[in-house]
């Protein structure tokens, strides 16, 4: 074993050098030019491979549920599980409304025999069978992709309810409000009603995402749903990377909490101390000897930021749903594409 000593005061000596020994960081990697013509033959074909594997993936999926017999009363399902699931995945990433949907299904069914109204569509979204089979599919993709031991990467962001806002210039002014001492109870309410919370954890490896979490009233909320995910998954995350909101034993007792023992790269605040786990004072420990190879790996994380940005181009910047439910649905949809495009 190992024989580590550090103190507090190494640990704040070099936070309080950081951003100099960042920029020297920044100045050593090489600038690379991105290869537009091989960028777009990938692109090409990750998208082939998207759109080719979807429908077996999605067969997959709902073949793998069980069901179990209930109520038989009532009108005969217009869909099978397949086609909601489909019909779901395909809406998402068109970007159309339930409404528009419901029209553009007259003009499909000249090639299939899909016809249904805007509000069976919007209860896909709450369908306990379809929320089933989409989890299914989450687990099929990776599995598909090999992941099954992860250095992961996890960031946080956030989604317009509405297409009158902008989630980053009103987030800004409620940040303004808060410095102003200005945020009332009014003010809270309307954050909720407009904007939600989402986080990702990122395979570092694969670009792909392994958990999703969202939320209405805060990021680390989004982020504990996103660890209760991957708790009920079959996969181990070895290592993870995160922003410095997270730079907080509180943040690694919840990993601890969920994940179990995890190599953690965090960036220590000003005001860090030594007192804490056995995890945190590693993670210190390996900040302090080998700082730039601390920050290369930290630096990975960097990979959850462009994923968030590639979202947002592919499907937008919007979930124009309503319940906090189909909220969920529609950012895991989000997540699922996203998977799907980094299958090739």
């Amino acid at each position: 074993m190992i024989h580590m000593k550090i103190t507090t005061e190494e640990v704040r000596n070099i936070t309080a050098q950081l951003d100099e020994i960042i920029e020297k960081y920044n100045e050593k990697q090489e600038d690379k030019k991105r290869d537009w013509r091989t960028y777009e033959q990938q692109f090409a074909h990750r998208l082939r491979v998207a759109y080719r594997e979807l429908e077996p993936l999605v067969s997959e999926a709902v073949k793998s549920l069980i069901k179990i017999k209930g109520e038989t009363r009532g009108a005969k399902p217009e869909l099978t599980l397949e086609k909601k699931v489909l019909l779901l995945l395909i809406k998402h990433i068109i970007q159309k409304s339930n409404r528009d949907m419901e029209a553009m299904l007259v003009l499909f069914s000249c090639l299939s025999d899909v016809d249904v109204s805007y509000k069976t569509i919007e209860r896909l979204y709450s369908d306990e069978e379809v929320l089933c089979a989409l989890h299914n599919l989450h687990q099929l993709i990776l599995k598909k992709k090999g992941v099954d031991k992860v250095d992961g990467g996890g960031d946080g962001t956030g989604y317009a309810l509405t297409v009158k806002k902008n989630y980053e210039s009103e987030a800004q002014k409620l940040k303004d409000k808060i410095k102003t001492a200005s945020f009332d109870g009014e003010t809270k309410k309307r954050k909720k009603k407009i904007f939600i919370y989402a986080f990702n954890l990122l395979d570092i490896q694969t670009n792909m995402y392994v958990a999703t979490g969202t939320s209405f009233k805060s990021e680390k909320e989004a982020f504990e749903s996103a660890l209760a995910m991957v708790k009920d998954l079959d996969i181990d995350i070895e290592s993870l990377r995160l922003d410095r909101y997270y730079s907080a034993q509180a943040y690694v007792k919840k990993i601890e909490h969920f994940l179990g023992t995890v190599t953690l790269y965090l960036i220590p605040k000003k005001n860090a101390t030594i007192k804490g786990s056995w995890e945190w004072k590693r993670m210190l420990y390996r900040f302090v000897q080998d700082t730039e190879v601390y920050l290369k790996e930290y630096f990975q994380r960097n990979q959850s930021e462009s994923g968030f940005a590639q979202d947002k181009k592919r499907t937008g910047w919007t979930l124009r749903l309503k319940r906090e439910d189909r909220i969920d649905t529609a950012n895991f949809l989000t997540s699922l594409w996203h998977n799907l495009y980094n299958l090739g």
